[in-house]
């Protein structure tokens, strides 16, 4: 599946304007995390814009968010790119077991604390959020509430890598899409 493709699929199955800036900053941040690990950037790319595609038909029932997403692509890309899709939702029961599916939950939940971070900003803009920052605001567990740190932790500790390096990754990841993103 093409980028273009997948893009088609966001515009067609997502309606809410933060959503999809959520899959534009997770599929940015998932990049950037693969040009990091030597991966492949493209099928990364494509597993952070697709893994909330099926959100605007499951936000009232989370137990099937992310299956039908891999329902819907499962013959359009690989089992472990529709894995990693599946184990960032909880609720599904299935287990990230590979560095692209830890990735995406790294990806998916960083991406909103880094936003938030640079809403809280006195300019609301990205070039003004610092590493520093974004760890500050991690500690303090009342901002962002939705923000899963433990998800975080846990995933970088199967990455291998720590907090700062992973808010650097992200924060270099979103400064090109910043517009798009209104920050």
């Amino acid at each position: 599946m093409s980028r273009d493709e997948a893009l088609k699929l966001v515009k067609e199955w997502i309606s809410d304007e933060k959503i999809r800036k959520h899959v534009l900053a997770v599929e940015a941040i998932m990049r950037g995390l693969a040009r990091f690990f030597g991966e492949n950037e493209e099928l990364w790319g494509l597993v952070g814009l697709l893994h909330d595609l099926d959100y605007d038909k499951t936000r009232d029932n989370m137990e099937m968010h992310a299956k039908l997403t891999a329902e819907f692509l499962k013959d359009k890309m690989p089992e472990e790119a529709i894995k990693a899709i599946l184990s960032h939702n909880e609720r599904t029961g299935v287990k990230p077991s590979s560095k692209l599916a830890y990735a995406l939950i790294a990806a998916d939940q960083m991406s909103g604390l880094v936003i938030a971070t640079a809403l809280v900003m006195p300019s609301k803009k990205l070039e003004e959020v610092k590493v520093k920052s974004v760890r500050k605001k991690f500690k303090q567990k009342d901002f962002a509430r939705r923000v899963r740190r433990d998800r975080i932790l846990e995933a970088l500790e199967h990455l291998g890598i720590d907090l700062n390096k992973l808010i650097e990754i992200s924060l270099e990841a979103l400064k090109p899409i910043h517009e798009e993103l209104g920050i």
